[in-house]
């Protein structure tokens, strides 16, 4: 009856995905985003992103955490409306610069130079604004690069997700036992590697966020230990109309080391949550703090 109740549900969900591609993105994501307003906080995750809120600013007032838990929720329904338009969501051409859904700055410019050239790296994201759009750049320069991404545990709905990914992004591994593998065979071939490193690891090491401590991946800095290549940040928010975007990428950030010069894996894991922590405090609103990153 599971199986069959899932399939079931994988179908219906695929048909849906398939028809809402057929609406207008900006004016589905507006109804989706003013919909996640009204029901989020009726949602059990409204309190687990109050408390962390609560933690992570404790100077801010009831209100003005209820307005940030708004914005997030606006921000996730948008979210999840973009995600069905992937492919049609237009990056700024830096050789032929006009008008573009996604944009970016001369220094964002002269910090991808470096990426497009070939040779193994190591790119973060984090869950802020619409954290599927960096995966997309690679595609659209392209460079040749393999996404670590989490697929849904319904099948239908998981082959549904992969058929959008698949056409406006590098090639996709589905985290598992032998993820770590398969992305260090892509470094081996010179590739981009990226992946999302803000989520709850249970068998992670200690890093330090918002003043509290929480586990967190060490895979990214795993691999870097191993290649000793460059880590790049990559994020895309949200402008004030909350249709366009904004892309911002660091330079090659500078990963903690041991005495003996190699990367330390547990204080580059710092690092990298140290620059997560200054993009969420710059966007609040834009980040998924529904999640139970502290436990």
């Amino acid at each position: 009856m599971r199986k069959l109740l899932n399939a079931t549900v994988g179908r219906c969900a695929a048909l849906l995905m398939r028809l809402m591609r057929r609406a207008n993105r900006r004016r589905t994501a507006n109804l989706a985003g003013a919909f996640m307003r009204k029901i989020g906080p009726w949602l059990p995750e409204h309190r687990v992103g109050r408390d962390n809120l609560a933690a992570a600013f404790p100077e801010k007032s009831d209100r003005e955490i209820e307005t940030i838990l708004s914005d997030a929720w606006d921000n996730l329904g948008r979210v999840a409306v973009e995600f069905l338009h992937l492919d049609r969501i237009t990056i700024l051409d830096m050789e032929n610069p006009g008008a573009a859904d996604v944009t970016y700055d001369p220094t964002a410019v002269e910090r991808m130079r470096p990426i497009r050239q070939a040779g193994p790296r190591l790119i973060f994201g984090t869950h802020l604004g619409n954290w599927e759009l960096p995966a997309r750049f690679a595609r659209y320069y392209g460079i040749e690069s393999t996404v670590l991404f989490r697929p849904p545990n319904i099948r239908a709905i998981a082959d549904a997700v992969i058929e959008l990914r698949a056409g406006c992004m590098g090639t996709l591994v589905a985290s598992g036992f032998d993820a770590p593998i398969r992305m260090a065979r892509a470094l081996e071939r010179g590739e981009t590697v990226g992946m999302l490193v803000d989520q709850y690891d249970t068998r992670g090491v200690e890093v330090t966020f918002f003043g509290r401590v929480c586990r967190a991946s060490p895979l990214l800095a795993q691999l870097a230990r191993h290649f000793d290549c460059p880590i790049h940040g990559v994020r895309v928010i949200r402008l004030a109309d909350r249709n366009t975007f904004w892309a911002d990428v660091t330079d090659p950030i500078e990963p903690a080391r041991d005495a003996e010069g190699k990367i330390d894996v547990a204080g580059t894991t710092q690092v990298i949550a140290n620059v997560i922590e200054s993009w969420v405090r710059e966007q609040p609103g834009q980040w998924l703090w529904q999640h139970r990153r502290w436990r």
